[in-house]
């Protein structure tokens, strides 16, 4: 009886003792594979070696504790709003310029609050949604309206035009940038007034200078006559540029301007244009070619793309060498599943350069000097340089107006500049098939 009770005992014992070490040793399978003791030759027992370890992590987590609090201090200087939300869009963190813009004084560091709570601004959720959604870079810019707690402060609250760029992170979580571009435009909209209240002083005296050099024009003998005769084409540039500045500020500040659309054949409205342009054009030999142009009609206002199709014309005629061709084609395009039409208009030129593709509708931009303006010779024969810089800025306003776009590229086949323009498929009464 003895012998079965030691036996039991036994047998017990060794049950425990065996499930002791699967315990022990499932414990310790959940220490790092890379586990290595950081003393070299000396075998440290295993509760020293885990303490050990624990001192290094938490020097490693206090060097990264450091790290996010210098480039937090780093944020907080940036001249740019930062905001991080978590997957929930809730505001985790933003800096000094995001409190600033966004009037987030009453949120802390620590709290968890949805953004859209703090922020009434459903383009900035939308933006966030959107970059976590795609996982790439988006960009987005819009007019922010501020919300404010106090009706007495709403009529000193101003609207802001923002652009925003989300980055996607970790775990669901989105970075945002956040650009005011409001004080830029507001530099934009004081240049552009002064600029066009100085053309309209300059009118009136530049019409008195021409009614003066018309009667010297005609009292003078030569070789006078051809120095009036040049001061008068100087003048009749500068009305022209003042003119066309008026113009511009009026498409630019008047978004709303009153369209009467009428449908024109493409064919017979361009033209119109080259029999204006024509003496030009023969006096350098240069030429046109159509395709694709026949039986096309447009719904547009006939006096303001007659405006743009002169500009461009006149444009390639400058661009085109002597002897050349100007082409004129059209084709269907199929952009963001929508239908356009494409009017390409293609000089024999040596084309736009890389850099400067992004500015050639910008007022007054000079681009490559290899791709120099081409000059005319009055009846003296001096050089006049023609043009006021304005003509693709304007003929660009005049599209957009009508709900199309244009662009600007070098054709592939001939290397000579290309202008594109691209109205909605609703805008051409009866297009191509």
């Amino acid at each position: 009886m003895q012998v079965l009770l030691f036996l039991t005992g036994l047998t017990v014992g060794l049950i425990l003792w065996m499930w002791q070490k699967l315990q022990t040793e499932r414990y310790l399978g959940k220490v790092p594979k890379n586990f290595v003791p950081r003393s070299s030759g000396v075998e440290l027992p295993l509760i020293h070696q885990l303490q050990h370890e624990i001192t290094c992590l938490e020097q490693q987590q206090l060097g990264l504790q450091q790290q996010l609090y210098n480039y937090q201090q780093l944020l907080d200087l940036a001249p740019i709003a930062y905001l991080h939300v978590d997957e929930e869009n809730q505001l985790l963190w933003c800096n000094q310029q995001a409190k600033q813009m966004l009037s987030l004084q009453r949120w802390q560091p620590g709290q968890l609050r949805l953004l859209l709570e703090l922020v009434r601004s459903y383009e900035l959720d939308r933006l966030i949604e959107q970059t976590r959604d795609r996982q790439e870079l988006q960009s987005e810019e819009w007019v922010y309206h501020p919300s404010c707690d106090h009706e007495a402060s709403v009529s000193n609250i101003e609207s802001l035009t923002v652009r925003g760029s989300g980055l996607p992170l970790v775990n669901g979580e989105v970075a945002v940038f956040l650009e005011n571009r409001q004080p830029l435009l507001d530099v934009n909209k004081a240049r552009d007034r002064a600029f066009s209240d100085l053309a309209h002083e300059l009118r009136t005296p530049l019409t008195s200078i021409r009614l003066v050099v018309e009667t010297l024009q005609n009292r003078l003998d030569a070789p006078f006559d051809r120095l009036v005769n040049r001061l008068l084409q100087e003048v009749d540039r500068l009305i022209n540029l003042v003119q066309s500045w008026l113009k511009l500020t009026q498409l630019e500040t008047n978004a709303s301007i009153t369209l009467h659309r009428q449908s024109l054949e493409l064919r017979s409205l361009i033209l119109s244009v080259w029999e204006t342009l024509e003496p030009l054009a023969e006096r350098r030999q240069i030429h046109i070619s159509y395709a694709n142009c026949e039986e096309i009609l447009i719904n547009v206002d006939r006096s303001q793309m007659y405006q743009v199709f002169l500009n461009l014309l006149d444009n390639a005629i400058k661009y085109t060498p002597n002897g050349g061709t100007i082409q004129i084609n059209t084709e269907t395009i199929i952009r963001n599943e929508q239908s356009l039409i494409g009017v390409n208009i293609i000089d024999s030129g040596k084309g736009f350069a890389d850099k400067d593709l992004p500015n050639v509708f910008e007022r007054f931009y000079r681009g490559d000097e290899s791709r120099s303006r081409s000059q005319s010779n009055d009846e003296s024969g001096n050089a006049v340089v023609e043009g006021s810089g304005l003509g693709l800025a304007i003929a660009r306003q005049i599209i957009l107006a009508h709900g199309g776009s244009i662009q600007a590229m070098n054709d592939r086949q001939t290397g000579g500049a290309k202008l594109q323009i691209l109205l909605p498929q609703s805008e051409v009464a009866n297009p191509l098939t």
